[in-house]
């Protein structure tokens, strides 16, 4: 029987009216629904009170709408993973859809939603080709990380974004030197060092000052951030490439962090290795709308003038 994974922004509003709604949609096509546990906690910080606890899912799916689930193997089996929110809910999505290599679609109930197929009011739409099964699926490269101190393994990652490089304390400035295939390319103070998936370009490094990549090119962005040198710039790199970021002799304390969530710490004397990743992330498509109209969309980009070929296209 086909199984839909929902991992929904359990706010205040998307718990009560939203995700009941669409899981009896699913109900209705036959399809079984699985809906996310909240966390718990995140880095060690409990969530804020709007956030529904576990038993309060289970109350509101008690006639059999959907099963709620832990995160450990939650999209194990499943078709699809369908995220209600923005991209910090489909970063989170990615994390229990990559292990199991199930694609994951995104449905825009935040601000920008940059990673999502389609926005809130195209929701009803959006489920009946997912029931339809009217989607692709493309695969989007991710960085794998390892942390090194003293030459052995401490600590390994992943990201689908970006992984930023950063200080610990946030006071004073890292120094840090960049490797690529084995050879130093430059070595700066900054606030830290962006690497970045072409998927990951509009995100944290488009914010640094980095490159808006088209998510079809395979590359990695290095994008320092707030660097204290005049001539340090974001560079592309081959996919293939292994870059290494490693504070200098007598720096700071460092600490990796992937997409966002999830912390690694880096010692001073330690090292960051980073390379394409070997699992993608399966991403499903709806929008067919070419990657130019989607980022005039999301950043309200001025196009007036535009003739296109002949006049035929003036907007």
């Amino acid at each position: 029987m086909r199984e839909i994974l929902i991992v929904a922004n359990l706010g205040p509003k998307q718990l009560p009216e939203v995700v009941p709604a669409v899981a009896r949609v699913f109900k209705e096509a036959g399809v079984r629904v699985r809906v996310l546990a909240p966390d718990i906690a995140r880095q060690g910080k409990p969530l804020a009170p709007s956030i529904a606890p576990k038993l309060f899912l289970e109350e509101l799916f008690k006639h059999g709408e959907a099963q709620v689930v832990d995160p450990e193997n939650a999209a194990n089996g499943c078709e699809l993973v369908l995220v209600l929110g923005g991209d910090g809910t489909f970063l989170r999505a990615a994390e229990v859809a990559r292990p199991a290599e199930v694609p994951v679609l995104g449905i825009n109930l935040g601000h920008v939603g940059f990673l999502a197929e389609a926005e809130a009011e195209q929701i009803e739409q959006t489920l009946q080709q997912v029931v339809a099964r009217a989607y692709s699926i493309e695969h989007r490269m991710t960085i794998d990380v390892t942390v090194y101190e003293d030459g052995r393994v401490v600590d390994t990652g992943w990201a689908l974004n970006e992984v930023s490089v950063q200080n610990v304390s946030r006071l004073g400035v890292l120094e840090l030197v960049v490797e690529v295939d084995g050879r130093p390319v430059c070595a700066f103070m900054a606030d830290g060092m962006l690497i970045s998936t072409p998927t990951g370009s509009t995100a944290y490094a488009y914010s640094a000052g980095g490159p808006i990549v088209w998510p079809d090119l395979e590359a990695l962005l290095l994008v320092p951030s707030n660097a204290h040198a005049l001539f340090t710039r974001p560079m592309v790199t081959s996919p293939k490439a292994c870059i290494a970021v490693e504070p200098t002799d007598g720096g700071r304390d460092g600490v990796v962090v992937c997409d966002g969530r999830r912390e690694i710490f880096l010692p001073p004397k330690g090292r960051v290795e980073l390379r394409r990743g070997s699992t993608p992330v399966h991403w499903a498509r709806i929008d067919t709308v070419p990657f130019a109209d989607r980022l005039v969309r999301k950043f309200e980009l001025p196009v007036t003038g535009w003739r296109g070929r002949g006049g035929k296209h003036a907007q």
